[in-house]
């Protein structure tokens, strides 16, 4: 297997939890009520999974091998990735402050939280879209098959010594216990 191919795992995960919050922030904007432990369980994913997780393999390991292989951090596939990786934490953090206004009873979050949450889902399906289409198919070419296993080498690391042996599963039931609670 490839360190790509781990990535675009993860990018199944992550596309569950934006079907599941694109479902609630719909729910939300037609008035309905939703739990909002729902919204917060949500930032908790984006926050620790898709940020922490995954974007510390791209970020932290893949985007330096590959500028090391040619690829421009000014320009090009990486710097629009790390671009959108940022507005995502903007979009991210502007949800987590508007769901404590709707928590505190101030329903000015409302609106604020389904903007942003709509802008985030946007953000990263067409960002997904490109790192499986585009620049995870040009790293597979540009890498060779041993740098390949040394950042697979790198990957293993992170997950066991930065974020624990059981990240992967614990995301992965908080994406399923997600799925199952916009439905609330």
């Amino acid at each position: 297997m490839k360190a790509t191919e781990i990535l675009m795992e993860e990018h199944r995960i992550i596309e569950r939890v934006l079907i599941a919050l694109e479902r609630a922030t719909t729910r939300l904007s037609k008035g309905q009520d939703v739990y909002l432990r729902f919204f917060s369980g949500t930032t908790v994913f984006i926050k620790n999974f898709a940020d922490g997780f995954h974007h510390q393999k791209e970020e932290g390991i893949l985007f330096p091998v590959l500028i090391q292989y040619g690829l421009s951090k000014e320009t090009g596939p990486v710097a629009v990735m790390l671009a959108e990786h940022e507005e995502a934490r903007r979009l991210t953090q502007k949800m987590r402050l508007a769901l404590e206004r709707l928590q505190a009873s101030d329903d000015s979050g409302r609106n604020e939280l389904i903007q942003n949450a709509q802008g985030y889902i946007k953000l990263l399906r067409q960002h997904i879209y490109k790192e499986d289409n585009i620049l995870f198919p040009m790293a597979d070419k540009v890498l060779p098959a041993e740098q390949q296993q040394q950042i697979m080498d790198a990957f293993k690391l992170v997950e066991r010594d930065e974020t624990g042996d059981d990240v992967y599963e614990k995301y992965l039931g908080l994406a399923l216990r997600l799925e199952q609670e916009c439905l609330r």
